[in-house]
């Protein structure tokens, strides 16, 4: 976690940019990005220099060996007169990332060639300059410090994006994670991936779990082919790609493709899908791909993207996706369509009620945590339900940690579900018969099911209680003769 110094240096730089005339923080964070991406090429190119000094042995370059090549590195340009620095980013270096998909091709400068330099003065460069330098010379120290850097900067948006896409917070994504267990065989996917937010958690995961027994075949598989994420957000795209490489996986499947339409033909390829698709809005029925169409007719995203992830999943393969609550209980035939097929053709494991306020300050929907997997053959015996109340944070919209969270049980109770059986449907969480929700017409929303306990009040009778209103008024009354005496 990056402390409360690093946040300050931050919201510095962060000031510096929004005093020059740029609000947006989108583009707060894109310009942030390039100029990070700028500076880690040359941080590559030391390490390969110095490799190559030590061992003698040729490495790539990414620099042309010329004096107008150099002239593009960090540490060239970051001491010259800002009018210089301003000139040489936004004459010279940008032209260059926004062309070098050659041998240094990257998820990243891979959607370089429509951004754009929007820094509005060499003074307000070289601020930006100096305050990265700094965080990355004293503070950003390892992978994980410039990650947790990111994150914090894409906490920034606080407002949904132009598709309804915004950040799933930290410890859902880590929640979702750890109920999935991926390994580092598996492939895995966010066919709706925003920021990556999802792949970086799962990647984390999966070093934490397994770092120090992986073997070289499955750390080529980690860098190279085991993470996918799809966006028709170009933006999106950029933030994803250096927030991935930020965390050491530099050669992601990041791509722009519309996963819902005609041209998206994956199928059976993953082993893991972690998403949060847009809720909000329809898509062009013409566009949508038949297969979908064929498992709910509809043109309502949040149930196009669950069929979208069964079909792009292989046998066996596991989901954990955020859905609005209208999924669950929706009396379209479009929905029970949808939640039939999950509990009919597939094993729907588990149902994960969340708080309405889980999304503030973007949204205050009420959502929820759905965990099956991919049979094409039933399997759904009993679904386990669950009424998460805190997920660590307090759910208005300034969101500040409290120590209320559910988190850690659902983690624990999830892995030992054979501990559940039993349990009542008054508790927080509790198992409902496949049979029972057949019988209500396929409802998903715990609140079908959950039991709430009355508890009887007893009352006195009423002379009683007449009888104590009738003392109260003479004592009122003589409190009053003695302070109208005192008056007096």
């Amino acid at each position: 976690m990056i402390t409360g110094e690093v946040k300050n240096k931050v919201d510095k730089i962060w000031t510096d940019i929004w005093a020059g005339g740029i609000s947006n923080p989108l583009t707060v964070i894109e310009q942030l990005t390039y100029l990070m991406f700028i500076r880690s090429l040359d941080e590559k190119e030391l390490e390969n220099e110095s490799f190559e000094n030590l061992t003698g042995e040729p490495m790539p370059k990414i620099f042309p060996q010329t004096e107008a090549g150099q002239n593009l590195r960090w540490s060239q340009f970051k001491e010259k007169d800002p009018r210089v620095i301003f000139e040489t980013i936004s004459q010279q270096v940008f032209p260059f990332i926004k062309n070098m998909n050659g041998e240094a091709k990257t998820a990243f400068s891979k959607y370089m060639d429509d951004a754009m330099f929007l820094m509005p003065t060499p003074q307000v460069l070289q601020k930006v300059i100096t305050g990265l330098d700094e965080l990355y010379e004293h503070d950003l120290t390892g992978r994980d410090m410039q990650g947790d850097l990111y994150e914090y900067m894409l906490g920034k948006l606080a407002t949904a994006g132009q598709n309804g896409q915004f950040r799933t917070p930290r410890q859902i994504r880590e929640l979702m994670v750890r109920l999935i267990a991926p390994t580092p065989d598996d492939m895995i996917c966010d066919p709706a991936c925003g920021t990556a937010g999802f792949l970086v958690s799962t990647a984390e995961y999966i070093r934490e779990t397994y770092e120090a027994k992986m073997t070289a075949e499955q750390w080529q598989h980690f860098d190279k082919e085991a993470f996918s994420g799809f966006d028709t957000d170009r933006t999106m795209l950029r933030l994803s790609a250096m927030n991935l490489m930020l965390h050491s996986i530099t050669n992601p499947h990041i791509d722009y493709k519309d996963s819902l339409s005609k041209q998206n033909e994956i199928a059976s390829k993953y082993d893991v899908i972690l998403a949060n698709p847009p809720f909000k809005g329809t898509v062009d029925a013409e566009s949508i791909h038949d297969n979908l169409k064929a498992v709910c007719s509809t043109k309502k995203t949040e149930l196009l993207f669950i069929a979208l992830f069964l079909r792009m999943l292989k046998k066996g393969g596991r989901c954990a996706c955020i859905v609005p609550d209208g999924v669950l209980f929706g009396g379209s035939n479009a929905h029970k369509a949808l939640r039939q097929e999950l509990v009919e053709n597939h094993q729907l494991q588990a149902v994960i009620s969340m708080p309405s306020g889980v999304f503030k300050p973007y949204a205050g929907v009420s959502t929820a945590i759905l965990l099956f997997t991919k049979t094409g053959a039933g399997g759904t015996d009993q679904v386990w339900f669950y009424d998460m109340k805190a997920d660590g944070y307090s759910l208005d919209d300034k969101r500040n940690e409290i120590t209320d969270n559910d988190i850690p049980d659902i983690i624990a109770r999830f892995h030992n579900l054979e501990n559940e059986v039993g349990r009542a449907k008054t508790e927080q969480s509790f198992f409902v018969a496949k049979q029972e929700i057949v019988d209500n017409d396929y409802d998903l929303s715990i609140n079908r099911y959950k039991e709430a306990i009355y508890e009887q009040i007893e009352y006195d009778a009423p002379e009683v209680i007449m009888a104590r209103l009738d003392e109260l008024a003479l004592d009122i009354s003589a409190k009053m003769e003695e302070l109208r005496e005192m008056i007096g």
